[in-house]
């Protein structure tokens, strides 16, 4: 295991346990980083440890001890002792016992505006950067890192503490863990650069959405953001051919999928039928249940179910997702007409859309024009290659 995929895999587990321990998101990102910096050094020479993760955090918390202890400040003397006493203490009991899921509740204090929320916890959770966090949002790079920033100064400024939210919080805390939770199921899903893939990352929130299920089981949106996340990661190993090519949902071997993910998933999504109380994640998540159901998608289903979404969350990106349900019902032309007044700036996957749609009503100039336009926008070189074959075809 080389020290990028060690980063990757680790650096939330590293910043939320120092967090515990040192009571402060900053110094515990920053010993954190100091850690994988004398990583860098050390492991060259004598390779990484059987337990990357332990060392880094016990290396962490090491050269956070000597950094404190070189600051005069109370402040920095009454962490200093907090640190030392670590060990010895009882571990904290309270609704919330996962560190990671603790300090995503943290991050996403009322105090924050939602982008910072989530921005703050994609950047110490999932150890997203501010290009990949960026492309989540649709938004320009400085903004994200400008709201991380200012961010940080709101928690250390106001004094915000880094502990269990009561009971009675948890429901206001709710909506930005969903978002982060997705978001970073996204990223591990479709990664902004390098490999179409990062397991880690979709592994990780999908095991946050479990412990986030099971301290909240009466949250419906809660039971459909597992369910959806289940249902597309059902959906992983078909995801992909044997070359490292991207493969569509209508072209999957669905023999490949996960029966066991998608019987858990549809399973979650009869729960929440059952409640009776429709939200954005439960209704992507009977999308998805659609889309795993016997051998073909009922495209009409999904159709029914993006209008409901699209009156929920009347979004350009629903709108266009809802488009390619459209294209299968009523055909391209229609698709077509819906997706010519949004706006997504640098969104790959609408240019992509519509040089689909295009291609399908025998437009090859206008097509190419498309996909020549989603290739520039597209950052991951698994979907780049995979565009750059449409358009080659398109062109025969």
């Amino acid at each position: 295991m080389d020290l990028t995929s060690v980063f990757r895999a680790e650096y939330g587990r590293c910043v939320a346990t120092l967090t515990r321990l040192l009571g402060d998101i900053g110094l515990a990102e920053e010993a954190v980083q100091d850690a994988f910096a004398v990583a860098l050094e050390k492991w060259s020479e004598t390779g990484p440890p059987r337990n990357p993760g332990a060392w880094i955090v016990t290396t962490a918390r090491n050269r956070a001890t000597d950094r404190l202890r070189r600051e005069s400040t109370r402040e920095a003397r009454h962490a200093q002792a907090l640190l030392l006493q670590a060990p010895d203490e009882p571990e904290e009991v309270g609704p919330v016992r996962d560190d990671q899921l603790r300090l995503i509740f943290t991050c996403c204090h009322p105090a924050l505006s939602p982008l910072a929320q989530t921005a703050l916890t994609l950047r110490l959770l999932g150890g997203l950067e501010v290009p990949e966090i960026a492309r989540a949002y649709v938004v320009p790079e400085a903004t994200i890192s400008q709201r991380i920033v200012r961010a940080k100064k709101k928690i250390r400024d106001a004094g915000i503490p880094y502990r269990v939210p009561g009971e009675a919080e948890l429901p206001d805390r709710l909506p930005p863990v969903l978002t982060v939770l997705y978001l970073i199921f996204n990223e591990g899903y479709t990664a902004t650069t390098g490999p179409l893939l990062r397991t880690d990352l979709s592994a990780e929130a999908v095991r946050l959405a479990r412990a986030l299920a099971e301290l909240m089981p009466d949250e419906p949106e809660v039971l459909g953001l597992l369910a959806l996340l289940l249902l597309i990661e059902a959906r992983r190993p078909a995801r992909v051919g044997p070359d490292g090519e991207l493969v569509t949902l209508a072209e999957q071997d669905r023999t490949l999928w996960n029966r066991e993910l998608i019987a858990e998933g549809h399973d979650l999504v009869r729960r929440c039928l059952r409640r009776d109380r429709p939200g954005p994640y439960q209704i992507q998540a009977a999308i998805n249940a659609v889309h795993t159901y016997g051998t073909e998608t009922d495209w009409a289903q999904v159709l029914t179910l993006y209008d409901q979404l699209l009156v929920l969350t009347p979004t350009p990106i629903v709108a266009l997702n809802r488009a390619v349900a459209v294209a299968e019902v009523h055909g391209p032309a229609a698709a077509l007409a819906a997706i010519e007044e949004l706006d997504i700036p640098g969104y790959h996957l609408l240019p992509a859309t519509r040089a689909d749609l295009l291609a399908r009503l025998d437009r090859p100039d206008e097509a190419r024009e498309a996909y020549d336009e989603a290739v520039a926008l597209a950052g991951n070189d698994t979907e780049r290659a995979f565009l750059r074959d449409r358009l080659a075809h398109l062109a025969r």
